[in-house]
């Protein structure tokens, strides 16, 4: 939707927003949460916004340290507003304080934007349980969904390079209903973010036998293979961590806590063969011409595992698109956030993701009178009949680690 659609933008330090805007995609950017702080982040705009003209920006901080940043490149001239918002939320923060004093943050400055119809989806950098909080709190639930995902993209063999894993920090728990709706926005997500007709998706467990790991795990993985043809997806049973980068799926979901050590031990692999290989090469003078002889391939190698090129986690079950970048993430890293942003907000994605759990909840509902019982003993029928979200879940406990 194009912004003079919507709410205005704030001009009230007389540097609105205008004509350019109209007929673009807009991203709200949180710009003062990342570890790098907001030079990363207008970095990342510049080179999102050279590459792709379809994009413009809403973005939130302290317009005293934006406005000069902004003002230095011209490609964002006429592309990118300016919400004031003069509170930080830190790393350190705990949801719980944020909910309660965070109002004046550009993190619920951003989350706002979207809420209101102003951007199309939001990016930020900042703290992952807070930023969850917030978007609960501020977009509330999608019907029928009780905790909300975080997936991720994950380099694979797969013929388009990518596996979807989710949870991967939004939330330490998973019951087994959670993860069957894990389930059914992970495959939407595959079908959209890596067009896939009928994605392969399979539960991480310690083995692939059906009688290992937890009973919960074992409860999930036939509510999984039920929901399978209402889903659109084909269930492969479990998977274990050598199938995360595999081709045997493309979906691979997981409690948040087990994802989330799952997604950091891969970053932290990846970062670690490439110091290997810049030793390897580095160590004599034969080596270093081995290594411009086969500069062409290692950069190739370099981009492939690069985690900043893939960075990015999407929040689902959320009614808006929230992508939440690494907090560490410099230039290149948050404009892959955007694009990733960007290339949701153009397909429609969260109208799929409603439009697949409806379908999926429908479905549950006619199995359960044929069956006799009633929906909440279907799988991922854990709401009210009212169809309406509980309540969100602020504490830090409930929102998980970072990812």
């Amino acid at each position: 939707m194009a912004l003079e659609d919507q709410n205005p933008v704030d001009t009230s330090a007389g540097h609105g927003v205008s004509g350019p805007m109209t007929g673009r995609i807009v991203i709200s950017v949180d710009a003062m949460g990342g570890d790098r702080g907001p030079a990363a982040v207008v970095a990342g705009l510049v080179h999102s916004a050279d590459k792709n003209p379809e994009i413009a920006f809403i973005l939130h901080g302290d317009e005293a340290v934006l406005r000069p940043m902004i003002d230095r490149h011209a490609t964002l001239s006429g592309r990118c507003a300016i919400r004031h918002a003069t509170g930080v939320v830190t790393m350190h923060d705990k949801p719980s304080q944020v909910m309660r004093h965070g109002q004046d943050t550009s993190m619920w400055s951003c989350i706002d934007s979207l809420r209101k119809g102003e951007a199309q989806a939001a990016v930020s950098c900042g703290n992952t349980g807070a930023l969850m909080a917030i978007s609960m709190i501020r977009l509330r639930k999608l019907p029928g969904v009780n905790r909300p995902a975080i997936a991720c993209l994950w380099p694979s063999r797969n013929p388009g390079g990518f596996n979807v894993m989710l949870d991967v920090g939004a939330d330490v728990k998973a019951d087994p209903e959670d993860l069957v709706q894990f389930a059914l926005m992970g495959a939407t997500y595959a079908r959209n973010g890596l067009n896939l007709s009928r994605p392969r998706l399979g539960l991480l467990n310690v083995g692939t036998e059906e009688h290992k790991g937890r009973t919960e795990l074992r409860q999930a993985a036939e509510l999984m293979s039920a929901a399978a043809d209402p889903g659109g997806y084909e269930f492969m049973g479990f998977v274990e961590g050598g199938d995360i980068p595999g081709d045997r799926v493309d979906v691979i979901v997981t409690d948040g806590f087990t994802g989330n050590v799952a997604l950091k031990t891969g970053e932290g692999t990846a970062k670690l063969i490439a110091d290997f290989l810049r030793d390897a090469f580095n160590a004599n003078v034969l080596s270093k011409i081995a290594a411009l002889l086969a500069l062409g391939s290692l950069r190739r190698l370099q981009k492939r595992i690069d985690p900043r090129r893939v960075n990015g986690g999407v929040f689902l079950g959320l009614n808006g698109t929230v992508v939440k970048s690494h907090g560490s993430a410099d230039d290149t890293g948050v404009s892959s956030a955007i694009k990733l942003a960007f290339q949701l907000a153009k397909q429609g994605f969260q109208d799929r993701v409603a439009a697949r759990l409806a379908a999926a909840m429908e479905a549950a509902d006619e199995a359960a009178q044929t069956a006799g019982q009633t929906p909440d003993q279907t799988a991922g029928q854990s709401e009210p009949e009212t169809g309406k979200a509980a309540p969100p879940k602020t504490s830090e406990q409930e929102n998980g680690g970072q990812a």
